[in-house]
């Protein structure tokens, strides 16, 4: 994630070199055909242009539109996963009778750690990633139990719910206390499912392809038309037309697939690791990890 509204020239730049590269070659070749070939048989008329560029503004709008219903989903379901965290910890810690028979206090401890644990093999789950960081909050009984595991997030939802029985068993909580806690657990489930079906939906691959290929194709169309007008100045013409449709589609792109590792995807290191310092201080655990630095002070992952 972004930390800042503003790019610098550089930033530009180092971003979009390669493509501006590409459009000037491919508009410099245009140019080149059209002026010693096709300018002697035939004219691009100014409004094919005209339908080709509004029928890509919406054909592109309609990509970054639910590209982004895609990300900014992603961001309420993780917003709603902070908040469950932190009321599960919070219940457990004022629910549950710390004086009742077996030893709760250690129980509720372990269930706010593996709550962390939850939580990071999620951020691992979603983005395919061999971090096995969660490993460090669960215990050894409960690492045998996950081995088996297809789903380690769900396999861990269910531990807690077993622990949530044993502390009902033990007379630690009581009816009410026991289904609203029950009702965190299924809102965490609810938050993970959200998460898989985004991360496991693949956007069209052919509505990408032929959106590249259609905006090529435009600033090819594009440059022969002005170079009959302008000149060489088409090239340049054309590579500004170019970088601003091709921009405007990667920015898409970059939001599709909002747990990626890019500067544009969901910070989920950031945001696990607020709810595992948040979790640890409620707990009275010292010393607090340090929340995740921004990487060259531009974004978080």
């Amino acid at each position: 994630m972004l930390l800042s509204d503003k790019l610098t020239l550089v930033q530009v730049f180092r971003m979009t070199w390669k493509l501006d590269l590409a459009i000037i070659l491919v508009c410099s070749l245009a140019y080149c055909v059209d002026t010693y070939w096709m300018k002697a048989h035939i004219s691009i008329p100014v409004t094919i242009t005209t339908v080709l560029g509004t029928a890509l503004a919406f054909f592109i709008g309609f990509n970054n539109n639910q590209a982004y219903d895609r990300w900014w989903e992603g961001r309420k379901l993780w917003g709603a996963q902070v908040n469950d965290s932190r009321s599960w910890a919070r219940n457990l810690q004022h629910y549950c009778d710390m004086s009742a028979a077996g030893e709760t206090p250690h129980l509720v401890n372990t269930m706010i750690f593996r709550q962390i644990a939850f939580n990071y093999a999620l951020k691992t789950a979603l983005r395919k990633s061999d971090d096995t960081y969660y490993e460090g909050y669960l215990s050894k009984k409960d690492m045998e139990r996950l081995d088996e595991s297809q789903n380690i997030p769900n396999a861990i939802l269910a531990i807690q719910a077993g622990d949530l029985r044993a502390l009902r068993d033990q007379g630690a909580v009581d009816g009410f206390a026991f289904l609203e806690l029950n009702s965190l657990l299924v809102k965490q489930c609810d938050n993970m499912g959200g998460m898989e079906r985004i991360r496991n939906t693949t956007f069209p691959p052919s509505y990408l392809f032929f959106t590249r290929v259609f905006i090529w194709f435009f600033v090819i169309v594009s440059t022969f038309m002005l170079s009959e007008s302008i000149g060489f100045w088409a090239v340049i013409f054309g590579w500004a037309i170019g970088f601003v449709f091709h921009i405007t589609h990667q920015n898409g792109i970059h939001l599709m697939n909002p747990f990626e590792t890019n500067p544009m995807s969901l910070p989920l290191d950031s945001i696990t690791r607020t709810i595992e310092i948040n979790l640890l201080d409620m707990i009275g655990h010292r010393p607090l990890p340090s929340p995740v630095a921004p990487v060259n002070n531009q974004y978080l992952l």
